[in-house]
């Protein structure tokens, strides 16, 4: 019989929004400790490493801003993905309920709030996959307003930037997408790329890129050569931590590679902000943990 999962799951949105990553929150030591001492920047980052810790400690969340919910979940065969749909349903509702979230689900032709984040089929956004095994993982990142407002996408070519349909096409865009975005991105960030692919399937990969580690390394050798190219480059604009200036922009970059038809190459840019909430949880015989 199938488990009901929902104290898990609220468990799950609880770690996410109120503790930041380990992989994140080292990137963010070392990006201060890299910082002109005194200057603006070094000051937002000590910031925001103190409310990281704050929000560790006092179970709230990170930012004001909860950003919507994306559950990416992974099952084994016969497990119902409309039960487990209702569960992470419930899980969110109480979360809201406890503060862990913000009320954030606004109906677009009314703009009532729900007031407790139900919506329509597609709020939360929840992806399903059937794979082999017996474990349940449930991936959950929550992705706020303002990182979202500054992604983007870009159809290549494009004369006016230059861009051609090639990796430096790819590298030109991030670039130009980085330093329209400022520090209203909520700087520094990370760049989840996808290449190729449709307008829709574009879009999706970009966030999904935003699942990896940041301290991961791409295992295609040309497209770690790009990431490491791009963050680069962006950390040499001068935007710095919130817009303030300084070295750290970006934080890193995760390219994901698509097939596309040969009439189109979209290249989309997903922006996440420093507070990079992402968490897992995995449930195999019988027992529940979190990653």
């Amino acid at each position: 019989m199938q488990p009901n999962l929902t104290d898990n799951i609220l468990e799950l949105v609880r770690l996410a929004a109120t503790d930041l990553p380990e992989d994140v929150e080292k990137t963010l030591q070392k990006s201060r400790n890299e910082e002109e001492e005194g200057s603006a920047a070094q000051g937002a980052l000590d910031t925001i490493l103190k409310n990281v810790a704050m929000a560790r400690e006092n179970s709230t969340p990170i930012c004001q801003d909860t950003g919507t919910p994306i559950f990416y979940v992974s099952y084994p065969e016969g497990w119902s993905t409309r039960k487990l749909s209702r569960q992470i349903q419930d899980a969110v509702i109480q979360a809201t309920e406890k503060t862990y979230l913000r009320p954030n689900s606004v109906n677009t032709l009314t703009g009532k709030n729900t007031g407790d984040n139900s919506g329509d089929e597609h709020y939360p956004s929840i992806y399903f996959e059937e794979v082999d095994g017996d474990e349940v993982k449930i991936d959950l990142m929550l992705k706020g307003g303002g990182c979202e407002n500054v992604s983007t996408q870009y159809k290549l070519p494009d004369s006016g930037l230059g861009a051609g349909r090639d990796l430096d096409g790819v590298r030109k865009v991030a670039l130009e997408a980085v330093a329209k975005a400022q520090g209203k991105g909520c700087a520094p960030g990370v760049l989840g790329i996808a290449i190729g692919g449709d307008r829709g399937s574009s879009y999706a990969a970009s966030k999904e890129a935003l699942r990896r580690q940041l301290d991961d390394t791409n295992p295609d050798p040309v497209l770690a050569e790009l990431e490491e190219r791009i963050t680069g480059q962006a950390n040499q604009l001068d935007i710095g931590p919130m817009g303030f200036h300084g070295k750290t922009t970006l934080l890193g970059t995760k390219v994901k590679n698509l097939h596309r038809l040969p009439a189109c190459y979209f290249v989309s840019i997903a922006y996440m902000c420093w507070a990079y909430r992402r968490r897992r949880m995995v449930y195999a015989n019988g027992a529940v943990s979190y990653q």
